[in-house]
Formats: structure tokens, sequence, C-alpha cells
């Protein structure tokens, strides 16, 4: 298996890489206005809700789907990215 976004994110920064981060953090660290994190957390969460078929079974609540998309989504190369780069306003 591949690097997870949260990895990538991680070794971009430069920390170790299963560190957690907070919405907080994530958006100092990439540059992105919290508010819009905030967005796709949400957005994330509500995917979690509706569409259950779609998770993958290692994932077991709505805010780890959530912190997955916003990691994801702050990775340039992903399609999480174009997804959501209406909500990605830099600082």
């Amino acid at each position: 298996m591949g690097k997870t976004y949260k990895q990538k994110f991680n070794e971009k920064h430069k920390l170790p890489k299963d560190t957690s981060h907070s919405l907080a953090s994530v958006a100092k660290l990439s540059g992105y206005r919290k508010s819009g994190l905030e967005t796709i957390y949400r957005k994330g969460v509500g995917a979690f809700k509706t569409n259950p078929a779609s998770v993958r079974p290692q994932v077991k609540s709505s805010k780890q789907w959530a912190m997955a998309r916003v990691y994801a989504a702050v990775n340039p190369k992903s399609k999480a990215h174009k997804v959501d780069k209406t909500h990605l306003i830099k600082r």
C-alpha cells in the first residue's frame, strides 16, 4: 500500500509520518484558511454519514474520514484538491 495523504503531508512538512494535526495546525502548515478547511471537513463528515458504502473498512469514524479528506484536499496532486479547490483560500 502506498503512502496516505496524511503521511505525504507530514513528509512535505518534515514531521514524523504518523503525526496527527488539528484543522488549525493543517491551516498553519499549509497556508490555507481554517474556514475553508472546516468546510471540507464538514463535507467529509457528511459523506461518511450519507454514503457509508464508499467508506473503507478500516475507517471507524466520521471524524477520521473527514480529516483524511482535509489531508487529501491540501495535496495539489489529489482528486480531492480538484473537487474542493474553491474552499482552499490562501491566508
